[in-house]
């Protein structure tokens, strides 16, 4: 799996920073009509073909099935009404976020492409009710997960990424320090070398 996993809230973010080497990227849409959303998910998953790049879908399963992807992304309450059986026979790869042990048990029960585990470090992108889950939680949520891979999210920066990998996660998802940053081109570069190193 890609060390580096960006997050992005828009198919426009998308464009701008998977040229810059991005090869793994999820599309986080929110409060958009259908249209809308179907529209941006068939470009960024024909714009990520073209620069070899994986596109996760966050949340919409269904759009992403009729459309074609091979990626989605989801959280506890999408699990409640995703049909992984259809997922599964469409060969789409399922990757599902965690917060606390029945959560992981029940993540852990779909045989998921990888397992998410965060917040981190505090996050400014939501409210989250879970209080940051510290490096100690990472090492044993790998522990726990075995091969899957994890990815460890919530208030990474580029400083705090080589803790996240010593204390066993796979990969760092990120999104405010980059979309936040004054210049979000340069601050994924910066990433890239990161993570590569």
């Amino acid at each position: 799996m890609e060390r580096f996993y960006l997050i992005v809230g828009h198919v426009g973010e998308l464009e701008l920073l998977v040229p810059v080497g991005v090869k793994l990227v999820q599309l986080r849409i929110k409060d958009q009509p259908e249209a809308e959303i179907r529209r941006q998910i068939a470009r960024a998953r024909d714009f990520c073909a073209v620069y070899g790049a994986q596109l996760v879908v966050n949340d919409y399963w269904e759009a992403a099935l009729d459309l074609g992807c091979s990626f989605v992304h989801l959280g506890q309450e999408d699990m409640d009404t995703a049909d992984f059986t259809a997922l599964r026979r469409a060969g789409i790869r399922v990757g599902l976020s965690t917060h606390d042990d029945a959560e992981l048990d029940r993540a852990l029960s779909h045989d998921p492409a990888y397992i998410a585990l965060g917040p981190v470090y505090p996050t400014l992108l939501k409210k989250m009710k879970w209080d940051p889950q510290g490096l100690d939680r990472v090492t044993d949520w790998k522990h726990r997960v075995g091969d899957t891979p994890l990815v460890a999210i919530g208030g990474l920066t580029p400083e705090r990424v080589p803790g996240v990998f010593a204390a066993g996660a796979d990969s760092a998802a990120v999104v405010t320090d980059i979309l936040k940053a004054e210049d979000p081109e340069a601050r994924t570069r910066e990433w890239l070398k990161v993570c590569a190193s």
